[in-house]
């Protein structure tokens, strides 16, 4: 009877990170969709609105080590308090304000608290099971990493689109409300058991396996999100979709990330060393297949789908290998992954672009493909190291 009252515990914890987890990451992507709309609300160039999706993300990638790093020491729940009330804030600031410049000091102060939030939540849900059974229960909080990437952008859009500017403010800002309530009503004191100093937290950047974890990360990040920035371009001027069909088709890749989720966590507790050295060359493979047979929306559905249930178990494996590399420093680990992926986005994006720039949109997918390889190198070279660790495989 305990054992099912603590599993009903463990599981509403991670139900409320998950959600959690969406509202902050909602926040962060939703807006992409609106920028046209920020720019004839607030009087400014589209480029100009941008800056509320690149200052967030930059900030995001250079805070990402250092803000859990600083409130490791704190009580969980009161610092998941701090970050979810900030985002409240700023997101009724953002509803209310008629300024653009109050509009990006409102997006990049939270933008701080993003790493800290989402690295506690990878924590504390791994921490809510016993170990053997983390992988599974930080798959259910990457659901709410994909469904705050794919469902925000298009439910942002529509409220913004049918009401306003403000409104999709106001949706942000009830998402985040609701989490703090459940916060602070569900969730209990979470006290860190035993305070690390910060110098033997950052300890852990001297183990070869950590930037080999790190390298790897950017790699294969870098190769999965380096194609999908473009993946709108692709269908629409390869396969010649029209954008009814590209948006049900990005649908599809987001319900199957999810799906990539639920799997990754059943496979990292089960086989995780061959799943992390697996799963790389399956991506290369669709992706070549891609490449060829990109032209045929009868095979596209097909490839769109399998292409996003191994971005899903990819991310998870990407947080796997970064998190196990360190579990001495757990939040200051995932606050590194969580820098690793935004710095393989970013890099990924610039290096497969290059390739439509000098060649065409269906040359993107090179781009990704020579990241993918890199990734394994680095992925081969991590799990040498694992072993002579003798890390629990």
């Amino acid at each position: 009877m305990k054992k099912f009252i603590k599993s009903q515990r463990s599981s509403l914890l991670v139900f409320i990170l998950t959600v959690g987890v969406f509202g902050i990451i909602n926040t962060e992507m939703g807006i992409v969709g609106i920028l046209p709309l920020i720019a004839e609300t607030f009087s400014v160039s589209v480029p100009a609105a941008g800056w509320t999706v690149s200052a967030f993300a930059l900030v995001v990638a250079i805070s990402g080590p250092i803000m859990p790093l600083i409130f490791s020491g704190i009580n969980r729940k009161r610092v998941m308090l701090l970050a979810l009330g900030i985002f409240v804030i700023s997101n009724i600031i953002s509803m209310l304000t008629t300024s653009f410049n109050v509009i990006l000091v409102a997006r990049i102060i939270p933008a701080f608290f993003h790493p800290i939030y989402v690295s506690m939540a990878f924590s504390v849900a791994a921490s809510s099971v016993p170990k053997e059974q983390s992988p599974k229960a930080v798959s259910r909080i990457f659901i709410g990493v994909s469904a705050g990437m794919v469902l925000g952008v298009p439910v942002t859009s529509l409220i913004a689109g049918e009401t306003g500017f403000s409104m999709a403010m106001l949706f942000f800002a009830i998402v985040n409300a609701l989490v703090f309530i459940a916060t602070i009503f569900l969730v209990p004191s979470i006290p860190v058991k035993e305070r690390l100093s910060y110098g033997s937290q950052f300890r852990v950047l001297k183990k070869t396996i950590m930037w080999n974890s790190i390298l790897a990360v950017i790699f294969i990040n870098g190769a999965v999100f380096g194609f999908f920035s473009f993946l709108s371009d692709f269908l629409k001027n390869i396969t010649a979709l029209n954008f009814k069909i590209i948006s049900i088709m990005l649908f599809i890749y987001g319900g199957a990330n999810i799906i990539g989720n639920l799997i990754a966590g059943k496979l990292l507790v089960q086989i995780p060393s061959k799943t992390i050295k697996i799963i790389p060359f399956i991506m290369v493979i669709m992706y070549v297949v891609l490449f060829i047979l990109g032209e045929y929306m009868i095979t596209m559905g097909g490839i769109i789908f399998g292409l996003g249930i191994l971005a899903g178990i990819a991310s998870n494996n990407c947080q796997y290998m970064i998190s196990q590399s360190a579990p001495e420093a757990p939040d200051f680990a995932n606050g590194i992954f969580l820098t690793s992926t935004n710095l393989g986005t970013a890099v990924g994006t610039a290096f497969c672009g290059m390739f439509i720039t000098a060649l065409d949109t269906r040359y993107a997918v090179m781009g990704t493909l020579i990241f993918l390889v890199l990734g394994i190198v680095f992925i081969y070279l991590r799990q040498r190291d694992a072993k002579k660790v003798q890390f629990a495989y």
